[in-house]
């Protein structure tokens, strides 16, 4: 037991999952991590979701506006 415990120490990975990929290595079945398959739902950014920033020209113009500015200030 100590021996598994330094080992997956080193693997950096729990005790639970240094098992568990073992059992599956020696059942023959593929070993997913954390009990993920790896399959999404799509789409992943919903259509309808709002924004949480609206940036508007003026808004873009005034920073560029600012940034020329600090940067031109001390010439």
């Amino acid at each position: 037991m100590r021996a598994a415990k330094a080992r997956a120490a080193e693997d950096g990975e729990s005790l639970k999952d240094l098992v568990t990929r073992a059992v599956a290595r020696e059942v023959g079945l593929p070993a997913t991590a954390g009990g993920k398959t790896g399959r999404v739902t799509l789409p992943l950014i919903a259509r309808d979701a709002a924004p949480t920033v609206l940036v508007t020209s003026d808004d873009i113009a005034n920073a560029l506006v600012a940034e020329d500015v600090e940067r031109f200030a001390d010439q």
